[in-house]
């Protein structure tokens, strides 16, 4: 009777453990993951060579890079086409990129630690296609130093500030056609030597064009010539509603 008793003691305490692991299996309770937070949505990671090909000219309107570092790490040299929003930032900032919830977007620091830490916040408030890259310590990438910002914080750049210089890159045609945002000059991609006059080095030179790849061409040139002060809308006039004027 004894030994029927601990049999069925036995056999109760099997039940019970196979009774909860199937219950956790089926809530989906599995390990920890560093590169998924959630059942929908995996961190993808990239090789800096990827980056690379990804922020090409043909390429770089299809996703948004972020460099998540300090804005003193950031102004020192990053990534061309990235805005900086610090990770620390990142969560209280998240309405300036919410138009990109449903579309990639790229992360960078300089290990891809910080970048994995805001990788999971972007995921875990919506975003759908969230890629921790390489980091700037692991790779060699071709750094810039002048401001890329999104189209709203172009305008309202221009809007706030009176000492800057505003600069439409485009042809001087096209501008003649379609109109310039208020107060701007023309300045053509391909001669910029030849307005450097136009262009005091003491101000703030803010750059536009039709999608950031030529203001950013200009944006290039200016700091190669010495210039310190340079902001180039990554978002042209084709892409951000600017308002033009002739």
């Amino acid at each position: 009777m004894k030994s029927r008793l601990k049999w069925t003691s036995l056999l109760s305490v099997i039940a019970l453990s196979t009774m909860l692991t199937v219950a956790c299996s089926q809530d989906g309770t599995k390990p920890a993951d560093s590169a998924t937070v959630n059942e929908t949505t995996e961190i993808k990671a990239m090789s800096g060579e990827d980056l690379v090909a990804q922020n090409s000219p043909e390429e770089k309107d299809k996703v948004l890079i972020v460099d998540v570092r300090s804005p003193e790490e950031y102004k020192a040299g990053h990534i061309p086409n990235a805005i900086n929003i610090f990770v620390d930032e990142i969560e209280s900032r998240l309405d300036e990129i919410a138009d990109h919830k449903d579309m990639p977007v790229i992360l960078y620091c300089n290990s891809g630690n910080k970048s994995g830490k805001a990788a999971e916040i972007l995921v875990d408030n919506g975003f759908q296609d969230v890629t921790n890259a390489e980091g700037v310590k692991d790779f060699e990438y071709d750094l810039v130093q002048y401001e890329d910002v999104r189209g709203a914080d172009f305008q309202a750049l221009i809007d706030d500030n009176q000492d800057i210089v505003l600069v439409d890159v485009r042809p001087e045609k096209q501008v003649k056609e379609e109109g310039m945002l208020e107060g701007a000059i023309n300045v053509p991609f391909d001669s910029v030597e030849d307005h450097l006059k136009e262009l005091p080095k003491d101000k703030t030179i803010a750059l536009y064009c039709n999608t950031g790849t030529k203001s950013s061409d200009v944006a290039k040139q200016l700091e190669e010539l010495g210039y310190n002060q340079v902001v180039n809308s990554i978002e042209g006039v084709k892409e951000h509603s600017f308002t033009l004027v002739k």
